[in-house]
């Protein structure tokens, strides 16, 4: 029965992200197909962010009307509404309309609203249901929600999504049919256009050029996929429903989970004496008073602290991780999504039996970027999952302003890259193909 709500618990947070991961890894095959082309993934940064409009209205309804919204319901709305939409994307992601003369992907962009608003609204609601359940599944949830990225990119792998080849192309060039003797000019290419000048014709001129391969299978297939994994995780938050009411956390479960967790502390230890010595009600009424009295300002640097690391992980590195990874060649690029997306899972995992112990993966034949991108991912999925059980420990309001401090960090990290990389462009693109045909 554990191991089933184990799994029950992973295929629920499966569902978090894994709509809005698999659009970003399906893009390579995306943007040859719209007409909005590689301008489409500014677009869909710009929308995701005016998704946070659901975990706002969420977080201010639980401020000002506490009780008002009910989490199974909630829940339940947020799982079902992403399983239509991503039936919805599979059959009209490239139906397009005309508006000014000009053809626009307006389905698409309105359906990536509501998958976004799904994906947002998750951080703010999935989390305070899992304060129903006993902490020990909290670690197991993060694992699914990092599985919400390995498994549309491991799709994607298989589908062939963004593979490059390099190939030869000659070119004809349209500049003044002279020869040049000047400069360090190649001589096969300076006779070319010697010859050319002499003969009357454009001179030719050979270079390697990056060309996508075609896919294993359409985008309509991929999106199938990405339903079938949305109507797991509703599902399995259906089985969650009827399993029997002692799998859910007591009150006395967590002031129990609380005493175990607070009783190594020297400090606590010195204040209630001796365990032995001390009566368990008198105990846990002092625990609670100490939970319930510890400074604002040690909660303020936890949510910070999440803030700050879901502004990296979600908004300002994978920014520019094309612009990191791709002078090494598609290959690497790919290496480091997939990796990095399987660092998340195992960091979360390894968190239950290495709780004090950082995640430093190795990784001797890769890349530099590469293995850099792992050890960013496994590192900072390895602080979320600790920050998130430390507030799990204090209260179901804890966790639901946890998931409020993930989508603001995702947020200020979105809106701090988005005007560097696309108004600014301080980061340019290396052609693999072109870097190898100059060396």
């Amino acid at each position: 029965m554990a191991l089933l709500m184990h799994l029950l618990v992973c295929t629920f947070g499966l569902g978090s992200w894994v709509a809005i991961n698999g659009l970003w890894v399906e893009l390579p095959l995306l943007v040859m197909e719209l007409p909005e082309g590689w301008f489409l993934p500014s677009y869909l940064t710009v929308v995701i962010q005016l998704a946070n409009v659901g975990p706002l209205l969420v977080t201010l309804l639980h401020r000002f009307r506490p009780g008002c919204l009910s989490d199974v319901p909630v829940v339940f709305s947020v799982v079902a509404v992403g399983t239509v939409t991503c039936i919805l994307l599979a059959f009209l992601w490239n139906v397009t309309s005309r508006v000014q003369g000009n053809y626009y992907s307006i389905a698409f962009v309105i359906l990536t609203f509501f998958l976004a608003l799904v994906d947002c609204t998750s951080s703010v609601t999935f989390l305070p249901f899992m304060s129903r359940l006993p902490p020990r599944y909290l670690t197991t949830f993060f694992v699914g929600e990092g599985l919400s990225g390995l498994l549309p990119a491991l799709v994607a792998l298989a589908q062939g999504s963004g593979l490059t080849t390099c190939v030869n192309v000659t070119e004809t060039s349209d500049t003044t049919l002279r020869p040049q003797t000047t400069g360090n000019t190649n001589t096969t290419q300076g006779a070319s256009i010697f010859v050319s000048a002499l003969t009357g014709t454009a001179p030719s001129v050979a270079h390697l050029q990056t060309r996508y391969l075609p896919a294993n299978f359409s985008p309509l297939v991929f999106f199938l996929l990405l339903s079938f994994m949305m109507a797991c995780c509703l599902l399995a938050f259906f089985l969650l429903q009827r399993q029997p009411r002692h799998w859910e956390a007591s009150r006395e479960d967590i002031l129990s989970s609380q005493v175990t967790l607070h009783s190594i502390r020297p400090r606590e230890e010195k204040e209630l004496g001796p365990p032995g010595l001390v009566d368990s009600g008198k105990g846990q009424g002092q625990l609670e008073e100490k939970t319930a009295a510890r400074p604002p300002a040690h909660l303020a640097l936890i949510y910070v602290l999440v803030a700050f690391v879901n502004a990296l992980t979600n908004g300002v590195l994978p920014s520019v991780q094309s612009y990191s990874c791709l002078s090494y060649g598609p290959v690497a690029y790919h290496l480091s999504a997939t990796l990095s997306s399987m660092a998340n899972p195992l960091a979360c995992f390894l968190s239950m039996f290495l709780p004090n112990s950082p995640f430093t993966p190795h990784l001797s034949r890769s890349p530099p970027q590469v293995v850099s991108w792992v050890l960013f991912t496994g590192c900072l999925s390895y602080v979320k999952v600790m920050l998130g059980v430390i507030l799990r420990d204090r209260s179901r309001s804890a966790l639901l302003w946890c998931g409020a401090a993930v989508q603001l960090g995702s947020l200020l990290g979105a809106l701090l890259m988005f005007p560097l990389v696309n108004v600014l462009r301080l980061f340019s693109s290396a052609d693999f193909c072109s870097l190898q045909c100059s060396a």
